[in-house]
């Protein structure tokens, strides 16, 4: 197996090692933060081109048959989510998610308390993913939400909003690990905010193997005449076309 996708016991299952966090600190540290942050803003969603080599969108993909790797197996017709299945991974999680994870997480939470304070909620996140993650397991969220999506043809994601339990993050990331145009066809990223009194508006993100969204999970202020107001949002996928295309989704609190 790709040493960058192997999973590494500690003494926290939920903590990666110093050196996965080393590497993917160098990884995410090369972006233009505060650009990200005013996409964030301004649309809800920001893309971090090429966080993922081929090489490792590959591989994390090919660990989608291996149950060892997942504590459960989702198909979402069943649970009228659409179409297709993913699996969520178990703790430890392979180290190449594991370390993105952790250091995402302290990029994204000072726009997780601006937008809390700007929208008049008073919870505040911590610096540190490891501290916002003991606060999850302390109220009884203690399962890991990163996941693993394979779409084939006919399947598609409904708009929906992963919140797992009292404690939710309000961003997460999901990247594409699968190349448009060559390893599938449709199955476009889709956002959508419910404005109140206005008609919805919906974003299509375009992304390439490697890419990652960061997006709203469920609320962000938008600053309107009179002051600033809240947005629903929602996120989904298209229909794909043709081929497979996986995807795997970064969701920073834990679920019941």
């Amino acid at each position: 197996m790709n040493a960058a996708v192997s999973s590494k016991a500690a003494a926290d299952p939920a903590t990666p090692p110093p050196s996965v966090v080393k590497a993917a600190e160098e990884r995410v540290d090369s972006y233009d933060w505060t650009a990200l942050a005013s996409d964030l803003d301004d649309y809800g969603c920001a893309v971090l081109e090429k966080l993922l080599t081929p090489e490792e969108c590959r591989a994390l993909a090919a660990l989608y048959p291996h149950e060892e790797h997942f504590r459960s197996h989702i198909h979402m017709a069943r649970h009228g989510f659409g179409r297709g299945e993913y699996r969520y991974f178990r703790y430890p999680l392979p180290d190449l998610l594991a370390g993105l994870r952790t250091v995402l997480y302290p990029r994204l939470a000072p726009v997780a308390n601006r937008w809390n304070e700007r929208m008049g909620i008073d919870a505040r996140y911590p610096e540190h993913h490891a501290d916002f993650l003991k606060a999850c397991h302390d109220a009884g969220q203690l399962r890991p939400t990163p996941l693993l999506l394979q779409y084939v043809p006919g399947d598609f994601n409904c708009l929906h909003q992963d919140l797992y339990g009292d404690l939710a993050f309000p961003l997460q990331v999901a990247i594409l690990l699968s190349e448009p145009g060559r390893d599938f066809t449709g199955g476009e990223f889709v956002l959508t905010e419910q404005r109140p009194r206005m008609q919805s508006r919906a974003e299509v993100v375009p992304l390439r193997q490697g890419d990652a969204v960061a997006f709203a999970v469920h609320n962000r202020p938008v600053q309107g005449t009179k002051g600033n107001y809240r947005v629903n949002l929602r996120h989904g996928v298209s229909r794909v076309r043709s081929g497979m295309r996986h995807t795997v989704g970064i969701i920073f609190h834990d679920a019941r």
